[in-house]
């Protein structure tokens, strides 16, 4: 198996090399990542200026290539750049769960909806952060859950949010908002979003919003398609 390894956090993420290492497990890894944290870029790329890419011997027998772009950017380097193709493509560990709404935000998330634009399979893994130095033991666990239940097969893409000591696995749908901003006006014409916590729990379990909150790792499909085929199919009679 062909692995391509992204993240948002950058270069620096103190868990990018043992997801690295995990994934050696799996098969032939191939690591390109931001020069600088992306988070927040959600699926957004470069067109109007060079970036630079830059191959690095981080650890002898690993290679990271870093990107100064967005996380969709190092998949598009990756596939594009350096014409090759992966059987899968994992995008994180992100420090800081990406659930509900804000996933359209998220750039650990931007870059699996590039790679399965791109043709590949592809699964984003998030934590929280007091989590984060723990984040790599519940992975054996969800690879276990992916594989006995075919997971793979039934969608090419998975947002999976992970923490250690969990009551379980569960599969689940998009939540509402976990954050909004509150943009608080510094001077000189200059403001500055800070974030604020909006979520309620509802106890729907259903939803990877309070899967999470109530202490199960959630594991929810996702598609790229940006069409609402209940609406489609009320309205498709109007074409001629």
């Amino acid at each position: 198996m062909r692995i391509l390894v992204v993240n948002d956090d950058s270069i620096s993420a103190s868990q990018l090399m043992p997801l690295i290492k995990w994934c050696q497990k799996l098969g032939e890894v191939t690591a390109v990542v931001p020069k600088y944290e992306q988070s927040g870029k959600s699926q957004s790329i470069e067109l109007h200026k060079p970036f630079e890419i830059k191959k690095l011997e981080t650890e002898p027998g690993i290679t990271v290539y870093t990107v100064d772009s967005s996380p969709a950017d190092c998949v598009r380097y990756a596939v594009l750049g350096m014409k090759q193709h992966y059987d899968l493509v994992i995008s994180g560990i992100n420090r800081g769960f990406n659930m509900g709404r804000d996933i359209m935000y998220s750039g650990t998330a931007g870059a699996v909806f590039e790679a399965v634009s791109l043709g590949m399979k592809a699964v984003a893994i998030s934590t929280g952060p007091e989590f984060y130095d723990r984040a790599i033991e519940p992975l054996d666990q969800v690879l276990e859950f992916f594989r006995e239940h075919r997971l793979m097969e039934k969608c090419d893409l998975y947002n999976v949010n992970v923490l250690p000591e969990a009551k379980g696995i569960r599969i689940t749908r998009q939540g509402g908002h976990f954050y909004s901003d509150d943009f608080v006006h510094e001077g000189n014409d200059m403001y500055m979003p800070h974030g604020l916590c909006v979520y309620q729990n509802n106890n729907d379990l259903t939803l990877d919003t309070d899967c999470v909150m109530n202490g199960y790792i959630s594991i929810m499909p996702l598609t790229i398609d940006r069409a609402d085929p209940e609406v489609y199919r009320q309205l498709k009679h109007l074409n001629p």
